[in-house]
């Protein structure tokens, strides 16, 4: 992976020499086109026990066949995977054996499957992000799911899947996986302190936003205590997928044409916002636990990763502070968005039988039963619509996580490329260095011009 940091230890500099020049978009894999706003994905039929299969591959085959699947996970997502490892290998009708691999992390996992490619040793199945599925396909070493998730016998019923969690995984016509989990960044707001702050209703609007903050950020000026006088408002969260969020709540984002684009007008609103919410204290860092700060109303917003929220609940109650907080969308010129991401189940090229056994176990991880326990695990979005009929217990306990499921129909997907593998963390890294360096409101410009360049580095 090529450096990054560099690009931004030079840009104070940049900032004061350059103004806010455009730069030639870059094109990204040329296989890959850009995200879909609005189009439904055509959708494989419901398959029918009576339907013949087209797959040219006889269930005799695939009695003792032996597929192996290496996982990102450690801990509790990996017991899980094994328990359903287990649980497939006992039950399923075809004697089909599947062997799970711990790859720790997803960059160890890209890097040992991206080395065994080339070797008999490589996995059948690997769970990874959409983006490595979509570097793997552009070398032409992973298979193309659409005949499967089509077919009559062994297909999918996509239309219980929702579209933003479906068609992360498209390239141009083909599918090259199938979605594994979904979470996404979310904004929390606490209702209760707003409330008390003479404030009804959530923020909407961006504008809102900025005077909720602001209003919270006043509040902790009124008090004896000087040294929370800079906290109140949002507590600024400079994740990757934060970033990104933010771009697109103002109708913004990175691509443009299929190409990345981040000097765009309604990006540099984006980041002029934020720099002026920063720029007049209603946003602020420096809290060494965002979910605590949160739970002792020290901001009224922070960002989350959607597992987290089983840790905000336990903090509230770990302080007896029994506000009500809600889930949020980012809020923006369109009322609020959610950008959805999460690994994949990718099938790597082999004989016709085992691509068919590694299908048959995807497809089995996908159905309710299996999907449900994911959820109750891990707190992540379910894949399917027909999963929340048998998740009214979990929903009950967690309410802040159904508020959360409400928002996929706002959801919108990453960029459909390999390179944004590399040009996600690249945003993260410029996001982080506007607030380290404090970059003045006037010189976001320069920031997304940066970015674009390097953009263009990262992605030849």
């Amino acid at each position: 992976m090529k450096k990054i940091f560099p690009f931004f230890i030079i840009l104070s500099i940049f900032i004061s020499a350059c103004g806010t020049g455009t730069t030639t978009p870059v094109a990204v894999d040329s296989e890959t086109p850009e995200p879909a706003t609005g189009t439904e994905p055509a959708l494989s039929a419901e398959p029918t026990p009576e339907a013949a299969p087209r797959l040219g591959v006889s269930e005799e085959a695939l009695n003792g066949l032996e597929i192996t699947v290496w996982t990102p996970w450690y801990g509790v997502e990996q017991s899980l995977f094994e328990t359903f490892v287990k649980e497939f290998n006992e039950s399923n009708e075809w004697g089909i054996k599947v062997a799970a691999q711990s790859q720790v992390n997803f960059t160890n996992l890209y890097e040992a499957t991206t080395a065994a490619l080339p070797t008999t040793g490589k996995p059948d199945v690997v769970i990874a992000l959409p983006e490595h599925a979509q570097a793997w396909f552009a070398e032409g070493v992973t298979s193309d799911l659409t005949e499967y998730a089509d077919d009559p016998l062994y297909g999918i019923n996509a239309e219980d899947i929702p579209y933003v969690i479906w068609s992360q995984d498209i390239s141009g016509n083909v599918r090259v996986a199938l979605p594994a989990q979904r979470a996404a960044q979310v904004m929390l707001w606490n209702k209760t302190w707003a409330e008390d702050l003479n404030i009804k209703d959530a923020p909407e609007a961006a504008e809102d936003f900025r005077t909720q903050s602001c209003r919270a950020h006043d509040s902790m000026k009124k008090d004896e205590l000087a040294e929370n006088d800079a906290t109140g408002g949002w507590l600024v969260n400079t994740a990757p997928m934060t970033a990104y969020s933010w771009l697109l709540a103002f109708d913004g984002g990175v691509l443009e044409g299929g190409n990345y684009r981040f000097l765009t007008p309604e990006n540099i609103e984006a980041f002029k916002f934020l720099r002026e919410l920063a720029e007049s204290n209603c946003s602020w860092q420096g809290s060494a636990n965002a979910v605590e700060s949160f739970a002792k109303r020290e901001a009224l917003f922070i960002t989350v990763s959607l597992n987290e929220l089983p840790d905000v609940t336990r903090a509230f109650a770990s302080l007896d502070n029994r506000d009500e907080w809600i889930v949020l969308p980012f809020p923006g010129a369109s009322g609020g968005v959610i950008a959805v991401y999460g690994s994949s189940y990718v099938m790597l090229k082999s004989t016709d039988e085992e691509q068919l056994a590694a299908w048959l176990f995807m497809r089995w991880l996908l159905e309710d039963e299996q999907d449900a326990r994911w959820v109750e695990a891990t707190h992540n979005f379910p894949l399917r619509d027909s999963t929340l009929s048998l998740l009214g217990d979990y929903e009950k306990t967690h309410p802040q996580w159904r508020q959360a499921v409400d928002l996929i129909p706002r959801g919108e997907l990453q960029p459909q490329a390999g390179s944004w593998r590399t040009i996600k963390i690249m945003l993260g890294d410029g996001f982080d260095h506007m607030y380290r360096v404090n970059v003045s409101s006037g010189q976001v410009a320069a920031i997304l011009a940066q970015m674009e360049s390097t953009a263009k580095d990262l992605s030849k």
